[in-house]
């Protein structure tokens, strides 16, 4: 007997459709959003924003993009959690296709440096179309600098490539953003982590 394709093995744009359903849409129940801290979670609050580009430097409307970080004190969640319970679930998902410029975007809080980093970050997974494996990458923040230098994992990245992970900070007047983009390739490409 033969068996069809599972999505994984697929280029069709089902990520952001599927794991996002509610941005599209869809009423189905979603584990994750673009909301990751609520009014009352600890610390800075904080949106993450930016877009995916692809190899020719067009932006890429059906990606999708899922985080992971810590709590302001450096703690990650162990379960998904719901924000409304406790303020902070530590994982969310954005689809690039609802947005008119084809951005990703996060409420979350800034991170606090886990135990085994020097650097506060955020984990990273990129989901789209033609990819048949997702990429994984990480954000660190601008603001950052000393402790950014002394982090092993970015600093294992060329110098050259470092700040295709460095997101910047920016005053805005709905409160703090840090902008990053991600690139698929290119000489822009972002610095990729085989995981």
């Amino acid at each position: 007997m033969a068996y069809g394709e599972t999505p994984s093995q697929t280029v069709g744009p089902y990520f952001a459709y599927g794991l996002t359903a509610k941005q599209y849409g869809y009423d189905f129940t979603d584990i994750a959003d673009p909301t990751i801290a609520g009014p009352d979670a600890d610390g800075e609050h904080i949106r993450i924003t930016g877009s995916v580009f692809d190899g020719e430097g067009n932006r890429v409307n059906d990606a999708m993009i899922e985080i992971w970080q810590a709590d302001a004190n450096g703690t990650y969640s162990e379960t998904p959690v719901d924000v409304a319970d406790t303020g902070f679930r530590g994982l969310g998902r954005c689809g690039t296709g609802t947005d008119a410029d084809n951005r990703f975007w996060f409420d979350t809080i800034k991170p606090g440096v886990v135990e085994d980093a020097k650097a506060p970050f955020v984990n990273v997974i990129v989901f789209m179309r033609g990819m048949l494996t997702h990429a994984f990458t990480r954000f660190y923040f601008d603001d950052e600098a000393d402790r950014n230098a002394m982090d092993d994992v970015l600093q294992s990245v060329p110098a050259e490539r470092r700040g295709t992970l460095i997101a910047k900070r920016v005053e805005t007047p709905s409160g703090i953003e840090y902008r990053i983009d991600i690139h698929m390739q290119g000489k822009a490409e972002t610095a990729f982590f085989d995981v």
